[in-house]
């Protein structure tokens, strides 16, 4: 059996929840609910619970406040937000699980499941969910990978380039380290798109500030900063070319 405490500010919102996770996931208990930072805090002096449901958004505060009043808190959390396309990327920058609202039993499911298993998440790759989320118009600053054995966090200006590798993606430093991450390279490209990052190859995704030159000759390719060449599918050379231009009016 295993103990959560469910923070939610809407009523409809948390009984839903509540009616969910004790319909279909007897093995929790839930020991108390709380819709603001101050019955959060109050909930969690009594009682450290092994998954805290915490919603992103309450009215006296943010589910950051709740945690940062008990930096020490050693529950499992599982971030509850509305589904929202900041909120979604967010989350993604700064590896960490969440369920977005409305969501469905199977998601709900993941998430618990995800939740028995996970680390909990650093002061820092908390630092960057809560910045995200913060400015959501602005250029994130830091990404938080995951390796296969643990998460790192990186600056996106120091990321030269990502190289697919099968289902997984190896980044390229400016340091000359190399990552090897566990996701798609389609996952970074559709993450850091907006971002001064361009997938100019089905294996290759690239960071615009780091491209020395584009050469033409032999197919087409990009001689970066480093000293290093990546080539460039033919689909993709008139936008890198325009991408370019533009950069150097």
């Amino acid at each position: 059996m295993l103990t959560a405490i469910i923070v939610e500010d809407m009523p409809d919102a948390l009984q839903l929840l509540k009616n969910d996770l004790e319909t279909n996931h007897p093995e929790i208990k839930i020991i108390d609910t709380a819709r603001s930072v101050v019955e959060a805090a109050k909930a969690l002096r009594t009682n450290e619970p092994d998954i805290l449901f915490l919603d992103i958004m309450l009215g006296d505060g943010t589910g950051f406040d709740v945690l940062e009043i008990f930096p020490e808190l050693k529950s499992k959390i599982i971030f509850v937000t509305a589904s929202d396309e900041y909120a979604i990327r967010a989350f993604k920058f700064a590896a960490i699980d969440y369920v977005l609202k409305p969501y469905s039993n199977e998601e709900l499911a993941q998430a618990v499941s995800k939740a028995k298993q996970q680390i909990q998440p650093n002061k820092e790759r908390l630092d960057i969910l809560k910045d995200t989320l913060s400015a959501p118009e602005q250029k994130p600053d830091k990404i938080s990978l995951h390796t296969l054995d643990k998460i790192i966090i990186v600056s996106l200006d120091d990321i030269v380039r990502c190289e697919s590798d099968s289902n997984n993606t190896i980044f390229y430093l400016q340091d000359g380290q190399k990552v090897f991450v566990t996701k798609t390279l389609k996952y970074f490209a559709d993450m850091l798109k907006n971002y001064q990052f361009l997938r100019v190859h089905q294996s290759h995704l690239i960071n615009l500030q780091c491209i020395s030159a584009f050469i033409k000759a032999d197919g087409g390719y990009l001689m970066l900063k480093n000293g290093e060449n990546v080539p460039v599918s033919v689909r993709k050379k008139v936008e890198v070319m325009e991408i370019l231009d533009s950069m150097h009016r």
